[in-house]
């Protein structure tokens, strides 16, 4: 210091200056002692998991390499640089590439903590199995905070990628429409199928309306999708009691496909003068339609209806595919959820956007997370609420135009 000789106290400034120093010191030893209790605590659960006897070392290993996916795909740009969050250098994913040194003062100064403590967080997260609601608490943070966090980061992502689960057009269309010519299929644009996402007892509303087959409450999910898993259109939120029939013809795809805008483009013609502008694959929960064709089913078969249901059902268990991939990578839809109709739906559509993120970027899916062990210790396929209709459609229903379609198709198959 420059005071004078016989000076005993420090100027207004000097203390301004050593108070700002003292901040700064123990400022930094509260930011290093919660940093280490947050370590401390990743390293306590992630043992817990491990040693768990509802987890095999196989399943956690696969979704530890889940997580390495992911953040391949933020590093290799599967996720589209138009995001709400991102530098001029490149983007936020691009920046929070685990490889590049040089971006620990980033994630400091986003997520205030350094890179290797955001992949063990990232990395428990996924091990556990955990919901959000329940993890949150392993860092401290209230329920609350957690659903206004994943509500905002739903809103994001629908926000981001209005466009990502969309109606195939131009190049897309036609490398659909080609994939399933080669199945045998021409002028089909996809395969439609429900799935089940379990709740808890609903309130303030009909319970018995949401009570399925299964004796479990959950509400229903329509989802088209092609022969690359992606999905193209999703309508998520009836009650788990409600009919695969009644949810299509609630659904948008009625509604388009009644105006004409759902199949576009010149009409294919079949064998013996049919014409089609396209259709969908359905199982037997649907009726025979001019739009939706289902399998002939029954005992008594001829050869050319036999082909036609195992080529019918070949291709249409790309849905079966696809829910597996989505629920096994965001397990949180193998659980059951609390009860909030208003944002459940909206993060199903959201995972979805995520899930045809993951595929545009060629992410591979492991099928040990198809697989979990039970509290009997004994290793099973996991549910993903998918029911198999329990009586063929009524016939009655059926138009000459859906069976000549159909009729036409097999003979198709068996032609060639």
């Amino acid at each position: 210091m420059n005071g004078g000789p016989g000076r005993d106290s420090l100027s207004k400034a000097e203390r301004t200056a050593v108070a700002a120093a003292v901040n700064a010191i123990l400022f930094r030893c509260q930011l290093q002692r919660g940093e280490g209790r947050m370590r401390a605590a990743i390293r306590a659960r992630r043992k817990r998991t491990l040693q768990s006897t509802n987890v095999k070392g196989e399943d956690n290993g696969a979704i530890c390499d889940v997580v390495l996916q992911v953040c391949y795909a933020m590093g290799c740009a599967a996720f589209p640089k138009a995001t709400p969050m991102k530098r001029r250098t490149g983007g936020t994913w691009e920046d929070l590439r685990q490889c590049d040194d040089a971006t620990v003062d980033y994630f400091k100064d986003k997520l205030r903590m350094s890179p290797r403590v955001f992949q063990e967080i990232t990395e428990a997260l996924w091990a556990s199995w955990e919901t959000y609601e329940s993890g949150t608490c392993s860092f401290g943070i209230g329920r609350s905070s957690g659903s206004v966090v994943v509500r905002d980061v739903t809103a994001v992502l629908l926000s981001a990628y209005p466009d990502k689960i969309s109606w195939p057009t131009g190049l897309q269309k036609a490398v659909v429409l080609r994939a399933f010519i080669d199945k045998g299929f021409p002028s089909c644009h996809g395969c439609i199928d429900c799935t089940h996402i379990f709740i808890d007892k609903p309130a303030n509303c009909r319970r018995e309306d949401y009570y399925d087959r299964k004796r479990r409450f959950s509400i229903q999910a329509q989802v088209v999708v092609d022969l690359n898993l992606r999905v193209l259109d999703v309508f998520v939120g009836y009650p788990g009691s409600c009919h695969d029939v009644r949810i299509v013809h609630l659904s948008s795809l009625w509604a388009r496909e009644e105006a004409g805008e759902l199949f576009t483009g010149p009409p294919v013609m079949l064998p013996f003068g049919v014409r089609t502008n396209g259709y969908l694959l359905g199982d037997n929960g649907y009726p025979p339609s001019e739009w939706v064709v289902v399998p002939y089913s029954g005992l008594s078969q001829t050869s050319s209806k036999l082909r036609f249901d195992n080529k019918q059902k070949t291709a249409r268990g790309v849905v079966e595919r696809a829910f597996g991939r989505l629920k096994g990578m965001w397990r949180l839809f193998l659980r059951s959820h609390k009860t909030n109709m208003e944002t459940l739906p909206r993060q199903f559509v959201a995972v979805s956007i995520l899930h045809n993120i993951l595929i545009d970027g060629g992410i591979p899916f492991h099928d040990n997370l198809l697989w979990e062990v039970g509290p009997d210790g004994v290793r099973r396929r996991v549910d993903l609420g998918m029911e198999r209709p329990l009586r063929l459609m009524c016939m009655e229903s059926l138009t000459g135009d859906a069976l000549i379609l159909r009729n036409t198709l097999a003979e198709r198959m068996g032609a060639q």
